[in-house]
């Protein structure tokens, strides 16, 4: 019978054998990967520093790094000019009446652009006195923090009001400070970012009554004819227009922002 089933169906003895080698390849190779699993070594990160202090040096210097790197952005928001910037710009949108127009894009894009170009003398002034030295090792990583921080605490001073950095120094029961240098970088933070709020809130409600009183003029004109169901809004935003054309509005506030941190 094998023999015959050789000469007479030599096909179909071939695809057995096919079929019977791929079921043992299958069968037997998730074992072997699984051999080979089992042998691979175990992947062991440690911060031992008895062998060599240097290697835990840069370890943790590289975490502190990292740490910085993802407060950057909360940084670059609340130590800069962009608050005052932003919120400005987001109320005048609002009081022309344009809902989407200049999109969020647009506003953060020019907040950003405004704000590298106001801070760029101070970030020169920490490249020149703090970065370049301490990559070039002239001097350590704590003389160049020191170094660093100066000229952003001089920018937060120059815009921070004295009522709201002795309310801040109040609740953090702090002694009262002889001046500027014994004023504690913690303290100095918020009480500029209240300011910041305060003078971009003044800022927003002078832009905000020219078009206020459009609308209110608009409206009135729309009550006495008659016309009370024609929502005022839609009449007024060409004029709100116009009037922010004509008197070269971007021109007015972005001069007015960027002279307001000289």
């Amino acid at each position: 019978m094998n023999g015959g089933c050789h000469k007479a169906r030599p096909k179909r003895c071939h695809l057995l054998w096919a079929l019977a080698a791929i079921v043992g390849i299958l069968v037997l190779a998730p074992q072997g990967l699984a051999a080979e699993a089992a042998e691979a070594p175990f992947i062991n990160i440690q911060m031992d520093g008895q062998g060599d202090p240097g290697r835990t040096s840069v370890v943790m210097q590289i975490f502190l790094l990292m740490t910085v790197l993802s407060l950057a952005p909360a940084i670059l928001i609340m130590l800069t000019s962009f608050t005052r910037i932003a919120i400005v710009l987001s109320v005048l949108r609002q009081a022309i009446g344009t809902q989407s127009m200049p999109p969020n894009q647009i506003i953060i894009g020019l907040a950003l652009f405004l704000t590298f170009f106001i801070m760029t003398p101070v970030w020169q002034n920490v490249n020149q006195n703090a970065v370049q030295p301490y990559l070039d090792k002239k001097i350590s990583q704590s003389e160049a923090f020191e170094r660093a921080i100066r000229p952003v605490r001089t920018f937060m001073f120059k815009q921070t009001r004295e009522k709201d950095l002795a309310m801040m120094i109040e609740v953090a029961k702090r002694p009262r400070p002889s001046n500027m240098e014994e004023v504690d970088t913690s303290v100095l933070i918020p009480s500029f970012i209240i300011s910041e709020l305060k003078t971009a809130f003044q800022m927003a409600f002078m832009l905000y009554v020219p078009f206020l009183i459009i609308d209110m003029v608009v409206a009135s004109v729309l009550l006495s004819m008659g016309m009370m169901m024609l929502p005022p809004v839609m009449v007024s935003l060409p004029f709100k227009l116009m009037l922010f054309v004509l008197a070269d509005g971007w021109h007015l506030i972005v001069g007015s922002l960027v002279k307001g941190f000289a």
